[in-house]
Formats: C-alpha cells, structure tokens, sequence
C-alpha cells in the first residue's frame, strides 16, 4: 500500500465517523414554553382572583380558572413536507402544570418554512371518550353538546352593569347548534395557529406567548355583560371565539 492511499484510507475512515455522528445529532428533542401576559403585562396564577384586569369593552374583570388544550404540533420544510407530532398537552394555567411541553417524538435540524399547533383538537381526534386522562380532570363536553373535548376553560368574575360582581364561563368548545341527541356543527373552531418559519440547529425551546386580553377584543368586542355564561351551547358565541383566538399566539423567543 503506498502512502497516498493509505492517507486517502485514513481521511475517508474520518470523514465516515463524522458523517456518522452528524446522522446520529441531526435528530434532536423540542420543548414548547407557554407564558401569558395581558397586553404586555406577565400573567401568572400568582394574579389570579383579584378583579385587576379591564377588557377592550371596559369591563373590569379576574381569572379564576384558565387552561387550554394543544395539540398536533406541525413543521413544514421548505420543500412543503410536513412532520406532525401527534400528542396533546393540557395547558394548566391555575396551578402551573404543563406550561412547558416537551414530546417524546425526535424532530430533524434544519430550516423550515412554519411551525404550527393547533388550539384544542381537531375533528377527526376529538372524538367522546378518546381520552381517559383529560376524562379524569373534567375536560369532556356533555354528549347532548356533541361530546369531544375542551378547547379552553377561562373562568373568573366581572363587574357587571351595575358594578356588581357577576361570574364569567369563557369555555371554548366545538360550535354546536341544535345541542340534544342529532347536533349540527356550523364550522370548526380548533384553531390553527401559525408561528412562522424556524430553524432547529440544537434542542430548542419555543417561548410562545398567549395575549389573554385578545379574546375579548380582535375582531370581536367581547360585552361580558352579553355573554358571559351558558356559551357551550351558543354557537354565535364560539364563532366569536374562535375568530377572537386567531391572534391570541405568538412565538416571543427561541432558545438553542
């Protein structure tokens, strides 16, 4: 063997292992963070149940309660493939469970064009009794309401018309008309929320910001005093919803 080949021998013996190694990290884990603010101002449970936030309309309000399901996190390359993770994650604002949400499933570096999750479930998961564990934290919806699951529950109290403190149910759910045995879907009401192109180089973390005071004010000026409870069953009022919810997120940050 002469010289030159065993030096090419030698560099292609390194190039392999690095070639290798590059296949072995290009797989890595993600993590989604989820912090709440009211336009601008950091929200946590440490804020709750005080009457110290006041909405597009003017009125003064808390949150009591607030949790919210995602699922289906999505990426696209830039050659339009697309890569779901398909798991679920229970945001649970009021005692601080999951706010941070790491799947199991291993995503591929690189640059892609959006990456996108999805507000409650889609149709073809959402279905009655899918999931025991949401099942044991109440997160089901009643049969006679299409059965399924929650998308949000954000509850607290307001000072209504008469400054007096009345209770607010802002629970956003599949839109039904005619609830009882036959109901009837008008459109659907997860939402798709796009957050934009992203590259992945090395176990990210996504800080994705929910601006609570949106659901009550773009497109829709939310009046408490119209509609503050029984809005399960009202479709004009999950319609609002959902319309109100497409600017509710945002990706704030990146960490790598």
């Amino acid at each position: 063997m002469t010289r030159a080949v065993a030096i090419l021998l030698l560099f292609l013996a390194v190039f392999s292992c690095q070639k290798d190694n590059d296949d072995s990290a290009s797989d890595v884990s993600i993590s989604l963070n989820f912090m709440h603010h009211w336009d601008g101002t950091a929200v946590t449970n440490q804020d709750f149940n005080m009457i110290k936030f006041i909405n597009e309309n003017g009125e003064q309000l808390s949150i009591e309660r607030l949790r919210y399901l995602i699922s289906d996190v999505t990426l696209t390359n830039q050659n339009g493939e697309v890569l779901v993770i398909d798991d679920y994650n229970l945001v649970d604002v009021t005692n601080s469970k999951n706010l941070t949400f790491s799947p199991q499933a291993l995503i591929p570096t690189g640059v892609y064009s959006n990456i996108s999750i999805t507000f409650g479930f889609k149709n073809e998961k959402n279905s009655d009794g899918a999931y025991p564990d949401l099942n044991s934290v109440s997160w089901n919806v009643p049969q006679m309401l299409g059965g399924g699951y929650h998308y949000m529950q954000f509850d607290g109290k307001f000072l209504n018309s008469t400054n007096t403190e009345q209770g607010f149910n802002y629970h956003a759910i599949r839109a039904v008309d005619d609830p009882g045995d036959n109901p009837v879907f008008p459109q659907d009401t997860f939402i798709i929320v796009n957050l934009g192109p992203v590259t992945i180089t090395d176990t990210p973390v996504f800080n994705i910001e929910m601006n609570i005071a949106e659901w009550f004010k773009n497109p829709n000026t939310w009046d408490l005093n119209m509609y503050n409870q029984m809005l399960m069953p009202n479709s004009t009022a999950q319609i609002m919803m959902f319309e109100n919810g497409q600017h509710a997120f945002n990706l704030k940050t990146i960490e790598q």
